[in-house]
């Protein structure tokens, strides 16, 4: 545990060190807020004219979390597709083009340790990224009523969204030397994952299904709306684990090279 604890600060020093993690936060919290006060001043604007029309009915059904919070943290999600692969391209394209690699792969540490050590540091980073996210929820308790349980499996499923997209993103830098190569694959891989569902409604009653599970975006949908299905845990945590088992297979590859 402790070798995967060092490694993990390791590479969170690296974030820190250079650019990278100055401008992917400050690029998500400029992002996020312009979303989110866009999204707030439309919900404000419908309120208005509700209470112009005299129409109960309507504004009984207007919802921070409808409205403002599963919009925000869906568009936060796309986001994160552009995002994150900036963070990990680095993992291990960076230790090879450096040739640190050689250096990682002959110290007295597994393989195992080193993947989920990348993979923590990559996490802890996601982790602070999310709750960056919290300040407009919080904007929004402090001056409206949202619903908080909504808002935490949001959050949650943000956090679970991320993780994905990290050990995918060290699984296609594992592959290569090159940051912009590894760049681009994770790219390429989480935007697959997210559009695969567009084609199920008329892919079958057998394909549909499949390409719909296999979506990121419809088990995200869910809990972004407030929905824990344990359906949706196991299916990011599923993604996590293949990701990181073929992360593995393919640094063993290259150390006994």
């Amino acid at each position: 545990m402790r070798n995967i604890l060092a490694i993990a600060g390791k590479d969170l020093r690296s974030y820190f060190t250079s650019p990278i993690a100055y401008v992917v936060l400050t690029g998500f919290l400029l992002l996020g807020g312009w979303f989110f006060f866009n999204l707030l001043s439309n919900f404000n604007q419908l309120l208005v004219a509700y209470m112009s029309f005299n129409a109960p009915e309507m504004l009984e059904s207007m919802n921070l979390n409808e409205f403002v919070i599963a919009p925000l943290l869906l568009n936060l999600a796309v986001v994160l597709v552009i995002l994150v692969p900036m963070i990990t391209m680095r993992s291990f394209a960076e230790e090879k083009r450096s040739g640190t690699y050689e250096l990682l792969m002959t110290s007295p540490v597994s393989v195992t340790e080193i993947v989920l050590g990348k993979f923590l540091g990559g996490f802890v980073f996601i982790l602070l990224m999310v709750l960056l996210t919290g300040i407009y929820p919080l904007i929004l308790l402090w001056f409206g009523d949202p619903e908080v349980g909504v808002i935490l499996s949001g959050l949650l499923g943000m956090l679970l969204l991320g993780s994905s997209f990290v050990a995918i993103g060290l699984f296609t830098s594992s592959l290569t030397d090159n940051q912009i190569i590894a760049a681009v694959s994770c790219l390429v891989t989480l935007l697959l994952l997210y559009i695969i569902a567009w084609p199920a409604q008329s892919a079958g009653d057998t394909l549909g299904p499949l390409l719909r599970y296999l979506s990121l975006t419809e088990h995200y949908n869910e809990l972004v709306k407030g929905v824990i299905d344990t359906r949706d845990i196991v299916y990011f945590l599923s993604v996590i684990v293949a990701a990181l088992f073929l992360t593995l297979r393919s640094v063993e590859s290259l150390r006994w090279r």
